[in-house]
């Protein structure tokens, strides 16, 4: 493949593995140009490059796109904006890797799969996760018959009060933003049970509400301070739920000196008005290939972690893995960036009906998300043709499936009643 020239759109936090990445394969492609509304946070990541490079105006995409012959966009925004970049890009004439979601709404998806019709550019999206050498070796046994045919599936998550307190000040809060914590946080979940049971979902029904977050919860139980943000609040210098951004340089650099440019603020207080995303989530969906899957996503635990029990016909598998099993209200890194500094742990357990329990040995990683995304960018910006035998590399089509359980949820939310899948998008 010959070398190739990326731009990246959406200039946050997360675009700096992106960034990290394309510059540390230097010999597979090249980091041309950033495209962001606003220039301070562009220049924060040009600062870290030892040569900058040019930065465009949202407005100027398209212009950056043909002047700086851009091969591959990544896209970083704002989850509402992902399909308006991909659909461009595509129409551009470029290939397009693109955080998920791949974007919030059923009709966002009927977008991206006209534009990839029509063209002849590829949609990549980055679910990390399956990178995790601990999801791969449960894919692994799991189509290789380890337990049989599956036939259901619990599925747990549990977001700490650190971790889950953040997407409660940030955009994310917002449904318009993110599509709530069923489509931002746990299209990631249900990609994987999708690649793990290796079908699709044809039926969802879910409850959903905010229970611990928001302004009359945090009066409720007790949580309620009387500030909106916190840089310049003296209500919350003693708030464990409070994110002191101007203590991380990074954070601060990021966001609290680029306010001025858009007006974001990245420490809102998580129980001040304008939280519109739900915080406790139980879900039930029957796949195609008839299997049963039970999930439950919870924002407010006090440790974080998840537990996946999967039933067969030859056995049951079980994985807990813990990340922290406490929060200790210290200032946290970056998510994802680092791990967190409690202890944490990992079981995996095969047990045929007939035997006893077996535990798989596991490989760990090092860095963000247990090693995903480095071996995920490895793949991306690595060299070209790299095995792929567990089909990790995520497609458009894998978007728009982990995507039809959280739509899908949204609805049952608002309804009370069971969704139809195909009711909401039909697959091409």
């Amino acid at each position: 493949m010959a070398h190739r020239r990326y731009a990246v759109v959406g200039t946050g936090a997360r675009a700096e593995l992106h960034v990290d990445a394309i510059v540390g394969h230097a010999e597979q492609g090249e980091l041309v140009a950033f495209c962001d509304v606003n220039p301070t946070r562009m220049a924060v990541h040009n600062e870290r490059l030892a040569r900058p490079v040019p930065t465009y105006a949202a407005a100027d995409f398209l212009r950056m796109i043909e002047v700086e012959r851009v091969d591959v966009v990544v896209v970083c925004t704002v989850d509402r904006h992902h399909d308006t970049y991909i659909v461009e890009a595509l129409d551009a004439g470029c290939d397009v890797v693109t955080e998920k979601p791949m974007t919030v709404d059923a009709a966002g998806v009927g977008k991206v799969f006209d534009a990839v019709e029509r063209n002849d550019g590829r949609v990549t999206v980055t679910f990390n996760y399956r990178y995790n050498p601990v999801h791969e070796k449960v894919r692994e046994l799991l189509t290789g018959g380890a337990i049989g045919e599956i036939g259901s599936v619990h599925f747990e998550w549990l977001l700490d009060v650190r971790h889950g307190a953040d997407y409660f000040r940030r955009w994310h809060r917002d449904k318009e933003n993110s599509g709530g914590l069923m489509v931002h946080k746990a299209t990631h979940h249900f990609d994987l049970l999708n690649w793990w049971v290796d079908s699709v979902p044809e039926v969802v029904y879910a409850h959903g509400r905010l229970f611990f977050y928001g302004e009359e919860n945090g009066k409720r139980h007790g949580n309620a301070r009387p500030y909106g943000r916190v840089h310049g609040s003296p209500e919350a210098l003693d708030d464990p739920f409070a994110l002191h951004i101007e203590r991380d340089t990074w954070l601060r650099r990021l966001y609290l000196e680029a306010e001025h440019e858009d007006g974001y603020q990245r420490d809102q207080n998580p129980f001040a008005p304008g939280v519109s995303i739900e915080d406790d989530m139980s879900v039930l969906v029957r796949y195609a290939s008839g299997a049963n899957l039970t999930y439950h996503l919870t924002a407010y635990s006090p440790w974080e972690g998840y537990r996946l029990m999967v039933n067969g016909s030859g056995g049951r598998l079980e994985l807990e893995v813990v990340e922290n099993t406490w929060v200790s209200g210290q200032q946290p890194a970056v998510h994802g960036k680092e791990a967190n500094p409690e202890e944490g742990s990992v079981r995996l357990t095969v047990q045929p009906l007939f035997g006893r329990p077996q535990d798989i040995p596991l490989e760990s990683g090092g860095g963000g998300h247990g090693g995903a995304d480095k071996r995920m960018t490895e793949v991306l910006y690595g060299p070209p043709g790299q095995p792929d035998p567990l089909s990790r590399r995520a497609t458009h089509r894998d978007g728009a499936l982990s995507l039809l359980t959280g739509f899908a949820a949204n609805e049952s939310f608002e309804t009370g009643h069971p969704v139809h899948v195909t009711n909401l998008l039909s697959l091409r």
